[in-house]
């Protein structure tokens, strides 16, 4: 069922409809997937901004088998989804269009792959952020690391920031805050490391 009648893979369109679990998603992107951070570093202000990309490395398919699970995971994960070219196989991959929807991407398994940790460098990003600023502290000592999101430039208000202080020094969960306070999980997260950073909590 996963190939043609020319040895080719292919995307059982009718099977693949049957896959609509988390673990469907999360197999699939630690098979064959990866956590790319581009980067670009502001020295007159010492800042480092990472950007972080899903990429599903699928380009032996054909491009009509890709939009077969583009629709499929637009459908039941509400994940989007655009092929990017590629210079092998058929030429094309799947990627995540914004860091929005990488974080929802990750978010979305997380259930599942927080039972695998040889898998976190690209499964859990406060592991992976981690050791992205080991790496940089050694490289660019006293620089800022920064992650690109809409996110974490929509600017908190002083009643946000002291509820968030709040909330954590009462041990709730970086997800009941972002629930409390009406921000993104990993909005949250940031903002609690910069906060940490700054040494305000």
């Amino acid at each position: 069922m996963f190939y043609d009648l020319n040895d080719n893979k292919q995307i059982p369109h009718e099977l693949v409809k049957r896959y609509t679990l988390q673990h469907f998603l999360a197999a699939l992107y630690m098979d064959d997937g990866s956590l790319v951070l581009s980067k670009r570093i502001n020295h007159q202000k010492k800042n480092i901004f990472l950007t972080p990309h899903i990429y599903l490395y699928l380009q032996n398919y054909k491009p009509n088998n890709l939009d077969i699970l583009k629709e499929h995971i637009q459908k039941y994960f509400n994940i989007n989804l655009k092929k990017s070219k590629r210079n092998d196989g058929y030429g094309y991959i799947l990627r995540t269009t914004s860091v929005q929807e990488t974080f929802n991407f990750l978010e979305q398994i997380k259930e599942v792959t927080a039972t695998c940790p040889s898998m976190y460098y690209k499964t859990n990003w406060d592991f992976r952020l981690e050791k992205e600023k080991d790496k940089y502290e050694r490289q660019y000592p006293n620089y800022n690391l920064l992650v690109t999101s809409s996110n974490r430039l929509r600017t908190y208000s002083e009643e946000e920031i002291k509820l968030l202080i709040k909330l954590k020094n009462q041990n709730q969960t970086d997800q009941s805050i972002a629930e409390s306070i009406g921000r993104s999980y990993w909005s949250v997260v940031y903002k609690l490391s910069e906060l940490r950073r700054n040494g305000k909590l």
